[in-house]
């Protein structure tokens, strides 16, 4: 998260460590312990299947949609009530649970301090919902050249255009992941500075021919490209079929690396963003989408289909909407002659991959509430029709269907009866095995967690070192987890919970000890109210050499996929 990058490590204090605080004792004494590792096998977690029939794990599945609604002037429409809307599922009005009209405040972000000797991954002070916009620059898909017009473009918009009120992040999307240029609490001349600095990163699709670009931007770069010609009428057709080929399977490979870059940022991203109440933006400066996206309910091949359904999901949870800019501004393509390519539609390869990058752009932006701007070399209207969506907007929600258990995309279509307005709502969710089923994505959510270059904020985490130890050639040291029991225990279930804790340490960019444990069962009626007026305690000691370590703490609630997570320096002398 943000709050560790912008404040710099926390200089704690170590005491002799004496009794350890047993605070842990507030879990139940009949929930199940038993240890795990990250990417362990104590909890297996299966290969995602697609098509496999999802379980809902409750009756309730409360879905939520933001909606931006503007008259043709794109001024916000105000004071509409829930008479005003319908919200269609597959083409079936839901009932509306309840309908909120926010107005993010233009605030300045502030950071709620933490008590002497603790260290969160919440950085609210209160609950108000703040207009939070991600600008996220994108060397990853986008033409080195490109990368640089964009970067001007922004700068001369931040001078200019933005409210020095609305909090703003700014980030790099890169090969070797995600960077951040400026924090939530900068101010647009610390961001303008930044942006100044930052060079850009030659993309690896840069180095093939527009028709390997293309197979393997429609997965199709196994296909044989010499079956239909004749070795004997036209070799040296055949020979450059062989070279393409060749070329495809090279860009198929790094094409698959982008797609899973770009997913594990947005997934970053939106775990980084998930405890801020209310809508968020992301303004993707972007070159191309990574892969062929024709319609919603399109999927990459493999591995990808995975972590793509878990990112889209992450976003919807987060209520983060992205708004893809092409920075390339106004592209004209010239058809030329070439010959049909095997998976490619009958026209040039350069001209079908822009039409399919900018298909799926839409396709994307819309799935997510978003909007994409392309073909424009004003650049500007579109980074600014982020920032204004998510200043008002209205929270519907209503409950799905728990029996309807049919795989796939789920259209949602949000309706005002007003004349002469515009909706903008995200078109629809994808049910899957893995998104109805937490437990599909456990140890791949854990290792994400530990890896990630941002804290997660989807549940509220704070700790706190006990104190320091000798054992032998090495130091223990005790630390406490707190969390709130808001939302961790099923009561409707028998007062169900599921929660992972782990503590990895970090030396030198390797893993250097770890802690983990399950805590599961059910909670004692007696001890209900407890638990929830005082919350979760887990406390635990690390086994580590002296030496500088730096700790990340994760904790996952096991019944519905939430992450929380936040790091600390360590120093043992």
């Amino acid at each position: 998260m943000y709050r560790q990058l912008l404040i710099g490590a926390l200089c704690v204090a170590l005491v002799p460590m004496g009794a350890l605080a047993q605070r842990a004792a507030q879990l139940p004494q009949n929930a199940a312990s038993p240890a795990v590792t990250p990417g362990s096998d104590a909890q297996k977690s299966g290969a995602a299947d697609e098509q496999a029939t999802p379980v809902f794990r409750t009756r309730s599945a409360l879905v939520q949609v933001p909606a931006v609604v503007t008259d043709k002037s794109s001024h916000h429409l105000h004071g509409l009530t829930k008479e005003d809307f319908k919200v269609l599922e597959d083409g079936k009005e839901q009932r509306i649970a309840s309908l909120e009209e926010i107005s993010a405040t233009n605030t300045q972000l502030t950071q709620s301090p933490d008590p002497p000797g603790t260290l969160s991954n919440f950085f609210l002070d209160g609950q108000q919902k703040l207009a939070v916009t991600v600008i996220a620059l994108d060397t990853i898909n986008t033409p080195f050249l490109d990368q640089y017009s964009g970067r001007m473009e922004l700068i001369k918009y931040l001078a200019h255009a933005l409210d020095p009120e609305h909090v703003f992040a700014l980030l790099i999307i890169g090969s070797k992941g995600v960077q951040v240029v400026g924090g939530l609490d900068s101010d647009p001349r610390t961001l303008i500075a930044a942006l100044k600095k930052v060079s850009g990163e030659r993309s690896a699709m840069q180095g093939f021919s527009s028709e390997a670009q293309a197979l393997a931007a429609a997965a199709n770069y196994g296909a044989d490209l010499t079956g239909g010609v004749s070795m004997r009428l036209d070799p040296e057709a055949r020979l450059r079929a062989f070279v393409l080929q060749s070329e495809a399977l090279q860009a198929g490979y790094y094409q698959e690396r982008a797609i899973e870059e770009t997913m594990r940022a947005f997934l970053a991203i939106s775990w980084s963003l998930s405890g801020i109440p209310g809508r968020k933006s992301i303004i993707w400066a972007t070159g191309s989408f990574p892969f062929a996206l024709d319609f919603p309910s399109s999927l990459p091949g493999g591995k990808m289909s995975l972590l793509y359904t878990r990112t889209l999901q992450a976003l919807n949870d987060a209520q983060v909407s992205v708004y893809p800019v092409d920075v390339r501004g106004l592209v004209g393509t010239i058809p030329t002659n070439t010959t049909t390519l095997a998976g490619v539609p009958d026209a040039s390869a350069q001209r079908w991959s822009q039409m399919s990058s900018l298909a799926s752009l839409t396709n994307f932006a819309e799935m997510t509430g978003g909007r994409a701007f392309y073909n424009n070399n004003d650049l500007g209207a579109g980074f600014k029709s982020a920032v204004d969506d998510s200043s008002s907007y209205y929270l519907l929600s209503y409950y799905a269907d728990h029996q309807n258990t049919k795989p796939g995309w789920r259209k949602l279509q949000v309706k005002v009866a007003r004349e002469k307005v515009e909706v903008h709502a995200r078109n629809g969710y994808m049910v899957s095995s893995a998104t109805t089923s937490p437990q599909l994505t456990h140890n791949a959510d854990l290792d994400f967690a530990l890896s990630s270059p941002f804290d997660s904020t989807g549940l509220h985490l704070t700790m706190k070192w006990l104190g320091v130890e000798p054992d032998g050639d090495k130091k223990k040291v005790g630390f406490t987890l707190r969390l709130p029991a808001t939302g961790l225990i099923d009561e409707a279930d028998q007062n169900r919970f599921d929660v992972d804790f782990v503590a990895q340490a970090i030396k030198n960019g390797a893993p250097a000890g770890n802690a983990a444990q399950t805590v599961k069962g059910t909670m004692p009626a007696a001890t209900l109210a407890k638990v929830k007026s005082e919350g979760l305690f887990f406390s635990k000691m690390l086994e580590l050499p002296p030496g500088e370590y730096q700790v990340r703490f994760v904790v996952r609630d096991n019944l519905r996929g939430r992450i929380g997570s936040v790091s600390a320096p360590l120093l043992l002398q």
